[in-house]
């Protein structure tokens, strides 16, 4: 897959940026706050999901503009494709979105056409941080494999919103402990669903990840992944989601209900799940040191991207935004060795960091405006 040219306005700082990109590596130089990131932004939202910053819609729109337009060309093993995604500081709520001409009634629409794996600095504490940040790269992940699993992970968190509330109300006396059945039924089912496919995406990356991280320490150190649930106590070789598993998750959530009355808040389920990253056998959240915890999500993020180009037939775009500077010489080698058969798009703020790469394109980003360094 690969982004042939984007031309944007409006979006954030960008000002009539029209670029047309490399097949291979394209750099984005320029100091902070002049818009790289913005670039990668406007490519990302591209691909049907929520920003990668947690920008809110109101706030996509540059502050001297009234609407943002974003128009991207793009390459799939099939075809060529056009994504043109508009937004006005009018009706923020109206996005104009079509795909190949075709106007999509939400920009979600968008989802797995244009597909792209995103690696932050923030993705740089992906195996130490909070169990939120494992859960929500597992579903992301999940759900660019398969398209449907967005709709049920969003139902879950509303159901399991609408029953926290709930459980607040039946402590004030406002609402009846039996009504809590027809929430236990919902996240029972859900819940089993969300659980087969986690654990089935785990072993792929378990493996796949195992093997980056023999490369990257030359065989030394062993990695190893393991899905750790708050239902159930064992996942391999069960997918009965509708069977004994909803029967087993719906009894969990029934046991704990006067312990969950007390706290305030459901303690058992997916929404509290982990993916816990061990080294030689010792989690790397506890014993590992900052080298090893880094190493472990770069082949956490580049073994997403080998799965999906796998499981799509495609390689997606890889989106490094200002990771390499936060990497040794070492680990930036290995990134580069890893993605060298995908399009990327780096974003730095010394050229000297990636100077080494002399094939590809060279942008620059300055207050908002972007254009191609030509390198004689």
């Amino acid at each position: 897959m690969i982004i042939k040219t984007l031309a944007v306005d409006g979006f954030k700082n960008l000002k009539d940026v029209n670029l047309s990109f490399d097949k291979s590596l394209n750099v984005l130089c320029g100091e902070n706050a002049q818009g790289k990131t913005n670039l990668i932004e406007s490519m990302w939202i591209c691909t049907g999901l929520k920003s990668f910053r947690g920008t809110k819609d109101k706030d996509f729109i540059g502050l001297e503009k009234d609407a943002f337009h974003i128009d991207l060309y793009f390459e799939d093993k099939q075809r060529s494709q056009n994504i043109s995604f508009n937004m006005s500081k009018n009706n923020i709520k109206d996005k104009s979105v079509f795909l190949n001409g075709v106007k999509l009634n939400a920009p979600s629409k968008l989802f797995s056409s244009l597909n792209c794996v995103i690696f932050t600095p923030e993705d740089l504490e992906l195996s130490k941080g909070s169990p939120e940040n494992r859960r929500r790269f597992l579903d992301l992940s999940v759900c660019q494999i398969k398209r449907s699993y967005l709709g049920v992970v969003n139902k879950y968190d509303d159901i399991i919103n609408q029953r926290n509330r709930l459980l607040k109300n039946i402590a004030l006396g406002v609402s009846q402990k039996d009504e809590l059945d027809v929430w236990d039924e919902q996240l029972a089912k859900l819940g089993s669903y969300i659980s087969v496919l986690r654990y089935a995406y785990t072993k792929k990356l378990s493996k796949t990840a195992a093997e980056l991280y023999r490369d990257i320490t030359l065989g030394k150190e062993e990695l190893s992944l393991k899905l750790f649930s708050t239902v159930f106590e064992k996942l391999e070789g069960r997918d009965d989601y509708s069977g004994e598993m909803y029967e087993e998750y719906l009894n969990r959530l029934k046991e704990n209900a006067d312990e969950d009355l007390r706290l305030g808040y459901t303690q058992a389920g997916v929404h509290r799940d982990d993916l816990v990253t061990y080294i030689n056998g010792l989690p790397s959240r506890e014993y590992g040191s900052q080298g090893q915890n880094r190493s472990v999500a770069l082949v956490l993020k580049l073994a997403q991207a080998y799965i999906l180009s796998d499981e799509i037939g495609d390689s997606p775009v890889m989106l490094l935004d200002d990771v390499l500077s936060e990497l040794d010489l070492i680990r930036q080698n290995f990134v580069i060795s890893k993605i060298k058969n995908m399009q990327v798009f780096i974003t730095c703020c010394e050229k000297n960091k990636v100077s080494k790469l002399n094939m590809g394109k060279f942008f620059e980003v300055k207050n908002g405006f972007a254009h191609e360094i030509i390198r004689g």
